[in-house]
């Protein structure tokens, strides 16, 4: 068999045994942290030099710069594929039209007359943007995560990448052509050839040259720290990002992306197949998963995969995937049941091929993007449905977003009251922090207006 089977059907579906016997991909984070933190050390002790030896090791190329050249990027422009540009405008285009609308606008809030509160969103200083390079190639993350940090107004915007040792000679020890392309067609021109662990220390701590005497501020800086890094990546990535949350902010610890497919005996076998096995092409830790309520659905999906994943161009990775413990057909006994085991799995993308499939979207409280219809597959909304893809994995939908405009903005208040405004209230702040045991609150206010009766 080319997935495994979980059968609840006549089950009481209650939501801590549902997190047991419901696929999902094993990632250790705990153990990955042990691996990263050396890593993230040296950068912070060696810098640059050891962003080099780093790439040598893990990419099996040392880059010569680690900031790509303007002239690397305008040439990789120069040299994409027309058909390729065209479709990451079209792209960036759609992705735009969607982020522009998330922006939020501040508000003023009269409390009383005389008080004030106004919420001012903010974007951050300075964002560090990671774009995996290993066993996939992805500019449209690249799209993904650069589009609404320009939106949020963020004005300094770094890339990072692994290099490729592949590479021709024009672009030897700098990240894939493609993901330099779409840089320089949204104008970011700090990029750098680092991937993995390293490339998140590098944004959190900064990077200089090393100088004679071995400090690592001795030379010239390389990269500055920036305040929030953005991006998935592999468990490494993931990791380091664990590990140095606070001293940057983070979008999330991002694990191996999910399909899961709700469908009942309307489905189509051959869409169902054909988007479980887009997702399992990512990565041999890929989760796919369709729950159904049709029995003679499953078994033609089933069909289905076992055709098309041995006629797909990544055929080993697919297989591997499908196979694991992280994937698997799940029967239940109704449509009602089937939105209670999404709801409980909190799925990256949902798709959701019934009748009334809109319907039924409306009754999902749990995913990180849904899909409706049998004519909206996940691959739309990885490129060109204009949503974003970077998307909460690993259960965590049922607590966090995808990455947005908001994910770059803070919002701050500004307290503005008046003497008599502040007197009108200062004896519940009196009440208050001697209620707290905090009798200098209660003198912050005392010493303006003395005894408040």
């Amino acid at each position: 068999m080319v997935i495994s089977r979980i059968d609840l059907r006549g089950q009481v579906l209650a939501a801590r045994s549902l997190r047991e016997v419901l696929p999902r991909a094993e990632f250790d984070l705990d153990a990955a942290l042990s691996a990263v933190r050396p890593i993230c050390d040296d950068v912070h002790h060696r810098g640059a030099e050891a962003l080099r030896d780093l790439g040598e090791r893990f990419d099996g190329v040392r880059p010569l710069r680690l900031r790509v050249p303007a002239e690397v990027l305008k040439n990789a422009l120069d040299v994409l594929d027309p058909d390729v540009r065209a479709a990451l405008q079209e792209t960036i285009r759609r992705v735009r039209i969607v982020h522009q609308d998330q922006r939020r606008s501040d508000t003023t809030t009269h409390v009383v007359p005389g008080g004030v509160v106004v919420e001012r969103w903010l974007p951050v200083d300075r964002v560090g943007l990671y774009v995996p390079g290993g066993v996939a190639v992805y500019p449209s993350s690249v799209v993904m995560n650069v589009v609404p940090a320009q939106i949020a107004g963020v004005p300094s915007v770094a890339v990072a990448s692994p290099p490729q040792k592949d590479n021709t000679e024009v672009f030897a020890g700098y990240p894939h052509p493609t993901i330099l392309a779409a840089c320089e067609l949204l104008g970011i021109d700090e990029v750098y050839a680092v991937g993995g662990a390293q490339a998140i220390a590098m944004f959190a701590y900064g990077a200089s040259e090393t100088g004679i005497d071995g400090a690592p501020n001795a030379g010239a800086v390389v990269c500055e720290p920036v305040n929030l890094v953005t991006g998935p990546g592999n468990i490494y990535v993931a990791a380091a990002k664990r590990l140095l949350k606070g001293l940057i902010g983070i979008d999330a610890e991002a694990g191996p992306t999910e399909i899961v497919v709700l469908a009942d005996d309307s489905a189509d076998p051959e869409h169902v197949a054909a988007d479980l096995i887009s997702q399992a092409e990512h990565d041999v830790l890929a989760a796919s998963v369709l729950v159904t309520d049709s029995e003679d659905l499953a078994l033609r999906v089933e069909v289905a995969l076992a055709r098309r994943s041995a006629a797909t161009k990544h055929t080993e990775r697919v297989t591997v995937a499908l196979a694991g413990r992280q994937s698997g057909v799940v029967l239940v006994d109704d449509l009602e049941a089937g939105i209670t085991v999404v709801n409980a799995y909190a799925p990256e993308h949902l798709e959701i091929q019934t009748r009334d499939a809109r319907g039924v979207a409306l009754r999902i409280r749990n995913a990180g993007a849904i899909f409706v219809g049998a004519f909206a597959p996940v691959s739309l909304g990885d490129y060109c449905a204009g949503s974003n893809h970077v998307l909460p994995t690993g259960g965590c939908a049922c607590h966090s977003s995808g990455l947005s405009v908001q994910s770059f903005l803070r919002g701050i208040h500004v307290v503005e009251y008046t003497q008599e405004a502040l007197r009108d209230v200062a004896h519940h702040i009196i009440t208050l922090a001697g209620a707290e045991d905090l009798p200098a609150h209660g003198q912050a206010i005392t010493s303006r207006f003395g005894d408040v009766g």
